[in-house]
């Protein structure tokens, strides 16, 4: 159970943190910084000035400003992914006679998902400026529950339309605004939503096609070495038939790299297969993930904390009556998304 201990481990640290660095990137306080913190408090007696400097800058540069460095992980992991795959699974599975055209699809979703990758880097998600702010302000009416007209960016000292946000690692405000993706350096707005949807699923279906030809170069091999019939002499000198643990131990022994590769493909698939769902489901009802979050606790703001006895609605309960304010039907909601509005110019702008 070594080995089985050993991937388990390996499994929910990788898990672990991605999980907290797509949830806490950008904010102030974080299970990072918290704990970055309580080091340097324990170590700061003994560490030079200079050294806790650049590590708080390190630290904010990281977590509080864009920068690449997850761009360059990205890269890393799928050059890190397909090295393995070609070396190794790519061969095995030539000697099965598996078909070129199949070993050929996962080539073909890494170029479609690269595409996507850059769009979602190079476009703008959908910047609010002086030029355009006039026409943006027309594209989204107000809901006046969790937009309103008349407010300034404090910021950018603009209006801001409806459904808009300013993102502070990115310092702008953004049309339609969903979140920051730390994964792509970008913010995800109105203006790329379809390609940062399209690449989600380009991805999904990558990790999903390499992980079914890894299983079944495992299985095969599992079937030429016989250990479904074999057996073995346990501890205490009794003689055991090969269960799925043996099996899975002597895969580990005989392919480790491969066995980690389809570990860390299966997991990446369910992570981002869930959020690639629950983006779609964003997206059949035009909501944003902003919107979403916010929406979940939402008050009536017509109700008063003192006064509810004249109100149909409780002040501590959320509004669902109008949360899904800019849905239009699926697909007028799916139209949007892969054909947004523009800003409308007046005459003269």
């Amino acid at each position: 159970m070594d080995f089985l201990t050993l991937f388990a481990i390996y499994v929910v640290v990788v898990l672990t943190c991605i999980i907290l660095v797509c949830r806490y990137s950008g904010q102030q306080q974080t299970p990072f910084s918290i704990l970055f913190n309580s080091v340097v408090k324990v170590l700061s007696p003994f560490t030079p000035k200079w050294l806790q400097r650049f590590s708080q800058w390190a630290l904010h540069r990281l977590f509080h400003q864009r920068n690449n460095l997850f761009i360059y992980l990205h890269i890393l992991l799928e050059c890190a992914v397909y090295a393995e795959f070609t070396y190794e699974v790519f061969g095995f599975c030539r000697e099965m006679e598996t078909t070129l055209t199949s070993l050929s699809v996962p080539y073909v979703l890494l170029a479609i998902q690269t595409f996507f990758f850059y769009l979602c880097i190079k476009r703008d998600p959908g910047t609010v400026t002086k030029k355009k702010v006039a026409g943006q302000l027309l594209v989204y009416p107000y809901d006046r529950r969790l937009f309103h007209p008349g407010v300034s960016c404090p910021t950018c000292q603009l209006l801001k339309p409806a459904r808009s946000k300013h993102c502070r690692l990115c310092n702008r405000c953004v049309n339609r605004f969903d979140h920051h993706c730390v994964w792509v350096n970008n913010c995800i707005g109105a203006q790329n939503t379809r390609y940062f949807l399209l690449y989600l699923f380009s991805v999904c279906a990558m990790a999903g096609d390499m992980a079914v030809l890894t299983v079944d170069m495992l299985l095969h091999a599992v079937l030429r070495s016989g250990l479904l019939s074999a057996s073995y002499i346990d501890d205490y000198g009794q003689q055991q038939q090969a269960g799925p643990v043996f099996i899975v131990q002597h895969l580990f022994l005989t392919f480790p790299r491969i066995v980690f590769m389809l570990g860390f493909l299966v997991f990446l698939f369910l992570l981002l297969a869930g959020y690639a769902l629950f983006h779609t489901y964003l997206a059949l009802v035009n909501q944003t993930s902003n919107e979403w979050y916010k929406s979940r606790g939402y008050v009536c703001q017509h109700c008063h904390p003192t006064s509810t006895a004249d109100h149909l609605c409780s002040p501590a309960a959320p509004d669902h009556s109008k949360r899904y304010h800019y849905s239009r039907g699926l697909l007028r909601n799916l139209g949007e998304i892969f054909f947004p509005p523009q800003p409308v110019l007046k005459k003269g702008n």
